[in-house]
């Protein structure tokens, strides 16, 4: 028996762009479906069931951001967003949203599909590793759970995007090693390619924002390489 396509939903106004990337993508035996506007593509979410979304930022009605933000409420299946606009803050906010790629157009159709490619491994490797067994890292005050994708801090419960709860996860499970953006984006983003490493530094900012020092560890800084996640002795 031949294995189910895996399926892949595009969302953008421009159907040329859609079906441009379309057609890369079927060469790529991937079934698709094309949403044009924010309440289709809420609608071919749900009922197409996709393993992986492009989402074009600029759309009549509802935007990216609000689709994205939709979207993350409903399942953590792979986003990648698509968009005109270069600025930092409109990538950082759509990272923040739970994105887990952004390209800027006008983008090279080869490249979006490698980027897709690694994005699906990923989110392969990462169900793999949950159907193995538990995946819990504890500490004091601080207990993150891969398995089940829950973040518990000081007694309550943490709400985290997917790509953050795995960084934290792979920093805490290797107490005191230090790793470069390089590794972490390899690591949590799959990139075979070198990526933004803006990405990892918003990632850990937000979760600094969430998960405060404590007295026995804490997600520290190494100054002209990258971040550990620092644990103490008592």
């Amino acid at each position: 028996m031949m294995a189910a396509k895996q399926r892949i939903l595009i969302v953008d106004d421009d159907n040329d762009i859609a079906e441009l990337i379309s057609l890369y993508l079927t060469k790529e035996c991937f079934e698709i479906a094309i949403a044009n506007d924010g309440e289709e593509a809420i609608s071919k979410f749900q009922s197409f069931s996709p393993d992986l979304v492009i989402l074009d930022l600029m759309l009549p009605g509802k935007d990216g951001y609000q689709i994205c933000r939709e979207i993350r409420s409903l399942s953590d299946v792979p986003i990648i967003m698509l968009s005109a606009k270069t600025e930092t803050f409109d990538k950082v906010l759509g990272l923040e949203l739970g994105a887990d790629d952004y390209v800027i157009k006008p983008f090279d159709a080869k490249e979006l599909v490698a980027r897709v490619h690694a994005q699906l491994r990923r989110s392969r490797i990462t169900q793999k590793a949950v159907t193995i067994g538990e995946k819990v890292v504890r500490y004091p005050d601080l207990e993150i759970n891969l398995t089940n994708y829950t973040v518990t801090y000081m007694g309550n419960r943490i709400d985290m995007p997917p790509k953050e709860l795995e960084l934290l996860y792979f920093l805490a499970a290797s107490p005191n090693q230090v790793f470069t953006r390089e590794q972490l984006l390899d690591q949590i983003w799959g990139y075979e390619y070198i990526g933004d490493t803006r990405t990892v530094d918003v990632h850990i900012k937000r979760l600094r924002e969430k998960i405060k020092d404590r007295p026995l560890w804490r997600i520290s800084t190494v100054w002209g390489i990258g971040y550990k996640f620092e644990a103490k002795t008592k």
